[in-house]
């Protein structure tokens, strides 16, 4: 189990990756009809749930202990933030598949770099009670390394829109 567990946990970010690096690949397949923010959305909600089920497999689940209620809370709070201001659009790569997306000042940007990143390994750092170490690890290795990668965005390499 503990090798499909950390195939499960990783299983996005090659994902996210190759859309972060070729967006125009992923704008032209999902063509007029459908809206590449969306449709990434999908896949991605589809991806987390196999990490989710991914870490459950490998979880002892038990009474958690009080740090877990601020560091859980304070990383949903992140991330549920983060959705609030840039929406659908701005939270999957619209800026890459080339939709205009409004420049946010408001906290958390502005305090806290990646702040959705930060939230979530907020959130997954929590459940080490419950998750050994190596799954929790490998899962902010994930974050870790797309933070680094989105972190060196190239205007030249975002998708035209098909009109």
């Amino acid at each position: 189990m503990g090798l499909l567990a950390s195939v499960g946990v990783l299983l996005p970010f090659p994902f996210y990756y190759w859309l972060w690096k070729y967006p125009q690949r992923w704008v032209d397949m999902c063509g007029k009809e459908r809206e590449p923010s969306k449709e990434m959305a999908k896949v991605s909600h589809l991806l987390k749930l196999l990490q989710f089920l991914s870490l459950y497999s490998v979880s002892t689940l038990s009474w958690p202990p009080l740090y877990f209620y601020p560091l859980f809370a304070f990383g949903q709070f992140l991330n549920f933030r983060v959705y609030q201001l840039l929406g659908e659009s701005g939270t999957y790569y619209g800026v890459r598949f080339g939709k205009n997306i409004p420049w946010v000042t408001e906290f958390p940007f502005g305090y806290i770099q990646d702040p959705q990143y930060i939230g979530s390994i907020m959130s997954l750092l929590a459940c080490l009670s419950w998750v050994p170490l190596q799954y929790i690890s490998l899962w902010i290795m994930g974050y870790l390394f797309m933070m680094r990668i989105e972190s060196k965005e190239e205007p030249a390499t975002r998708a035209k829109p098909l009109s």
